[in-house]
């Protein structure tokens, strides 16, 4: 997903869909999100872009991944990933 298409949809300074988000559990629901597979991080940041919500990147120090990514790792993930994100991106259209 590129970021600055993200970038334009939020109006979030993002440079990536990063793997942490943290949210009151009853905002959370009450964005309705629908994807359960690789769409949902996208979903979430593109609902809270538009319910208003502050959205912020926060540089982090973290260690090397070990062992094989599922999504990346794989054709198959990569495959599904993108799949799922042209869906969420098609389905959430800004206006």
């Amino acid at each position: 997903m590129p970021a600055g298409l993200l970038r334009r949809r939020t109006g979030a300074p993002l440079h990536d869909l990063g793997p942490m988000r943290a949210a009151r559990r009853s905002a959370l629901l009450e964005l309705g999100l629908a994807d359960r597979r690789f769409g949902y991080p996208l979903e979430m940041v593109l609902r809270a872009g538009a319910a208003g919500w502050r959205i912020a990147e926060t540089e982090v120090d973290y260690l090397p991944r070990t062992g094989r990514s599922k999504v990346t790792g794989t054709l198959r993930g990569t495959l599904r990933a993108v799949s799922d994100m042209r869906r969420v991106m098609s389905e959430l259209r800004p206006g």
